[in-house]
């Protein structure tokens, strides 16, 4: 798959990448939501989000790491035996639904995201863990199946009312566990092959440039203008899935 991609659409890869880990290099997130619909456009789904996986658990692993005293398991824990049920659900979804239909389904989810973006409430109110269930099951099948269940746990630990520092050590080591049952479902299921294992190889220095880049970017953009920002873009390549 990779290795016959026309030298544009490598050049235009690598960028996409660039831009997708600086984005998480800054907010700790996001990699995904950018990465995917995005390289989705040229590359299948089934390529693209194995790939991706690989990438975004090795960031989640320098973040939780870098700040994992500040990681709240109490907070973790209810979450995490529903994200493994949404994961078996995924991966069997993903070996039998058709391509088309998922590419198709990955365009929804991804405007519907970007209304709420854009238009969505701020949460200021604290939800019960009850609603640990339901962001775990969703956020992990979604997150199997698209590569972008992280703005399911974004906005169930948004509503816990986690402090910025807690939120931020948290939700990444929930990725690195999320993306670890994730990439032992790809493997069981012989998702990756040797095309895979190249695409990756040549990614992660581009991670790692991108990640490095955002680390160090101070701005003065609010989180909400980061939302706002990204939600132009979604909308954006959400219609283009639904249009491809």
């Amino acid at each position: 798959m990779f290795t016959s991609l026309p030298l544009h659409e490598i050049v235009i890869s690598v960028a996409i990448l660039a831009a997708a880990y600086t984005f998480r290099g800054v907010t700790g997130f996001g990699s995904g939501l950018i990465a995917i619909p995005l390289l989705t456009l040229f590359m299948p789904l089934t390529f693209v989000v194995p790939c991706i996986n690989v990438l975004d658990v090795s960031a989640s692993l320098v973040h939780g790491w870098r700040h994992r005293e500040y990681t709240q398991w109490r907070e973790l824990l209810p979450v995490l035996p529903f994200t493994a049920i949404g994961v078996i659900v995924a991966i069997y979804l993903l070996k039998s639904v058709h391509p088309a239909l998922m590419v198709h389904a990955l365009g929804g989810f991804i405007l519907l995201f970007a209304v709420y973006s854009l238009i969505g409430p701020e949460f200021k109110q604290r939800c019960s863990r009850k609603w640990a269930g339901f962001a775990g099951s969703l956020g992990g099948m979604i997150g199997t199946m698209f590569g972008t269940g992280g703005p399911l746990y974004v906005i169930y630990f948004q509503m816990r009312g986690l402090p910025k520092s807690i939120f931020r050590s948290t939700i990444a080591t929930l990725f690195l566990i999320d993306g670890g049952m994730r990439f032992t479902g790809y493997v069981g299921s012989g998702f990756y092959n040797r095309d895979m294992v190249l695409w990756i190889a040549v990614a992660f220095p581009v991670m790692a440039l991108g990640l490095f880049i955002g680390g160090r970017i101070h701005t003065g953009i609010t989180q909400r203008q980061f939302q706002r920002a990204i939600g132009v873009l979604l909308v954006i390549s959400g219609i283009a899935l639904l249009a491809k």
